[in-house]
């Protein structure tokens, strides 16, 4: 969306009101806190205690550098990185990456379809089928928001993104955590064997997410045009504080998700909690009835915000790759049929979950690499061309990244 002259007054002027700026983070930051998150967050807080924090507090870092880096790109260029890929690099590589992203976008879309219908299965104890029936009718509701302009669609998710924060200030009020064993193992790494190494990667994929990589930039692009360098440093200066705010929201609620895991189930001897429909039925005689019907709104609204999130990342990919745009209502159609055919034969939605997140880990070099590269290079951003340190430090994440997912595969 292009900036009216209003805005750009304000920025040459230097009275930019924050308030304005805010929301393309908040629609990433859904990514950030979708189903996914709950499966491998309620796995890992029950089988491990408070052990991995420490890698959501580490992921949730490497959110902040990766979505500050896309918002720039869209800032610096006027393209997303989908388009960049197109325009820069070889086309048989171009084809390459598409093709991982849609990949990617079907993963992306199992789980936060699943995790939508889950929840109102367990909010309203309706069958699993007609809950995913369900889901789509109000998944596209959601995505047409669009139809009255982008801010209203960013403020109902922000208001999403807050409705869940408070469901689990309510429940770590409830689970009445040990806060200096929290404290220690947020800032200590370590791993209680290979399987903890699995869930640290699962988690790693679902608070580092692909999509949100390629549609970050899509959503700043064209929102507030600037017109000199000196506006562009002063536009990207109130974006990092968006992606700040956003980001930091929901890894406090990433954080008390695992808390609450490891507070009520781990401490309580409930080790095996498999799945989200256990931990659902377990939380009522541990923390109340209240407790788990918060957990099951929770996951209903992630699964349904994040789902229309996804679909909006693969139009950018599709759109910006190969310039094709199909209508999204037959995207959205054709990505909710592998959720269908999974509730259909009876898969373990839970274990889909956590599964589609370690998938999601290894799709993010494929979108992260060609970011810090691109950010990198003075002809692409112009003025805001990435810092040595900058890089330096995109580099370290994107080696983490791809050295965790080697030796989970030198471990299968």
């Amino acid at each position: 969306m292009a900036s009216n002259a209003g805005e750009h007054v304000l920025l040459n002027r230097g009275r930019l009101r924050l308030l304005p700026f805010l929301g393309p983070a908040f629609i990433a930051a859904v990514a950030y806190i979708d189903p996914g998150n709950f499966a491998t967050n309620i796995a890992g807080g029950s089988k491990f205690g408070y052990t991995l924090i420490w890698v959501i507090v580490a992921s949730n870092l490497m959110a902040m550098l990766v979505q500050t880096l896309s918002a720039k790109l869209g800032i610096a260029t006027g393209r997303n990185l989908a388009e960049v890929c197109r325009d820069e690099l070889p086309r048989g590589v171009t084809i390459g990456l598409w093709v991982q992203a849609e990949a990617i976008a079907i993963a992306t879309d199992l789980a936060e379809f699943l995790g939508a219908a889950l929840g109102l299965h367990l909010l309203f104890g309706i069958g699993l089928l007609p809950a995913a029936f369900a889901t789509g009718a109000a998944a596209f509701l959601i995505l047409g928001l669009q139809r009255w302009g982008v801010r209203l669609l960013e403020a109902v998710i922000a208001g999403i993104v807050l409705a869940i924060g408070l469901c689990y200030v309510i429940e770590i009020f409830k689970a009445q955590p040990d806060w200096a064993s929290v404290g220690k193992h947020a800032v200590v790494p370590d791993f209680q064997g290979r399987e903890s190494v699995l869930l640290a990667v699962g988690i790693l994929g679902a608070t580092v997410m692909p999509h949100v990589i390629w549609l970050h930039s899509a959503l700043t692009q064209s929102r507030i045009v600037p017109q000199d360098d000196e506006q562009a440093r002063r536009l990207m200066r109130f974006t990092k504080i968006d992606v700040v705010i956003a980001m930091t929201i929901a890894g406090l609620i990433n954080v008390a998700m695992l808390v609450m895991a490891a507070s009520t189930f781990f401490r309580t001897g409930h080790h095996d909690i498999g799945s989200l429909e256990t931990a659902h039925a377990t939380l009522a005689p541990l923390l109340g009835t209240a407790a788990s019907a918060l957990f099951a709104i929770a996951l209903l609204f992630s699964g349904l915000s994040s789902s229309a999130v996804g679909t909006l990342a693969g139009q950018v990919v599709m759109q910006g790759f190969i310039r094709r745009r199909i209508p999204i209502v037959v995207r959205r159609l054709v990505t909710m049929t592998p959720a269908f055919v999974v509730i259909a034969l009876g898969a373990d939605p839970s274990h889909t979950l956590v599964l589609s997140q370690v998938v999601l880990s290894f799709g993010i070099p494929f979108a992260l690499v060609p970011l810090v590269w691109f950010t990198s290079r003075g002809h692409v951003m112009g003025v805001l061309k990435n810092a040595r340190a900058t890089t330096a430090a995109a580099v370290l994440v994107a080696a983490i990244i791809v050295s965790l997912n080697v030796f989970l595969l030198t471990q299968a």
